[in-house]
């Protein structure tokens, strides 16, 4: 793409544009991404299930043995704790999984930066289809435990893509600003390793937003995972209509994002080459 073509893209549309017009090879990148992970491991794709299931147990046993943890309120068995960590989880690690790898992303494919005709927007999109693959896995093993210990799955989980919609847009904006930044910082990986990390723990993940002081919560709220965290457990286990307000709040935000990322991409691709 030249600089003037760039230049071109920019409305808020061009997000969706940068995966429409290359709708086949990002499928076929993200399928080679997702194959290619386990690619000569004695179990293949078996592993993207044995992983989720591992965790799960992990936990169970860790939170919910060892440190007898609970979350409070009407989650006071193990089973249900063990759901509850389980859910902001699986929701966490879709976001840092697509910003722990941006950093690298350019800087580890160099032939694509040497191809003028190849749409290098087009690798965040491949990044966060990988990820959701892995997310669609973790809730599958979410749903079957959920019928395992409740015997029944809310109908409130057919709003869940309505909840993933910000974080989507807010890791896509975020893959493709850290792409760009790790091309000419190469510390950017190591800083992006120690955020994620931290952020971990300033996320509801592993205790309910509830459970922190009202002045602190209002600062706390300014992380936008803490709306997304806590909408996907009210639709997957409390059986509850997310906020809607809030999560309309939060998407728009985050698409702003999404969007201020591929312009900030776009104005600096052009140096790539002359880095790498």
């Amino acid at each position: 793409m030249t600089p003037a073509a760039a230049a071109r893209r920019v409305g808020p549309r061009a997000v969706v544009d940068s995966l429409w017009c290359h709708r086949q090879l990002v499928w076929q990148l993200t399928k080679r991404e997702v194959l290619g992970r386990y690619r000569g491991s004695l179990f293949g794709l078996v592993w993207s299930l044995a992983n989720p299931l591992l965790m799960l147990a992990v936990y169970t046993l860790v939170f919910g043995y060892v440190f007898a943890a609970r979350w409070g309120g009407s989650v006071d068995s193990t089973g249900e704790f063990a759901l509850v960590l389980f859910t902001g989880l699986t929701v966490f690690n879709l976001f840092s999984e697509c910003l722990s790898r941006a950093p690298n992303l350019i800087v580890a494919n160099p032939n694509y930066v040497k191809k003028v005709v190849f749409p290098l927007e087009c690798l965040p999109w491949v990044t966060l289809g990988a990820a959701l693959f892995h997310t669609l896995v973790s809730l599958g093993v979410l749903l079957a435990a959920l019928l395992a210990v409740r015997g029944a799955i809310p109908v409130t989980v057919v709003l869940l893509p309505f909840v993933l919609l910000p974080l989507v847009l807010l890791a896509l904006g975020l893959t493709w600003l850290l792409a760009a930044l790790g091309v000419y910082v190469r510390d950017t990986a190591q800083i992006v390793g120690v955020l994620v990390s931290v952020l971990l723990f300033l996320s509801p993940v592993f205790y309910p937003a509830s459970a922190l002081p009202p002045a602190v919560r209002r600062l706390f709220l300014l992380n936008p995972l803490v709306i997304i965290l806590e909408s996907a457990r009210a639709v997957l286990l409390w059986g509850q209509a997310p906020d809607w307000l809030a999560l309309a709040v939060c998407t728009v935000a985050s698409g702003a994002v999404a969007w201020a990322g591929l312009v900030w991409f776009d104005r600096t691709r052009y140096g790539f080459a002359d880095v790498l």
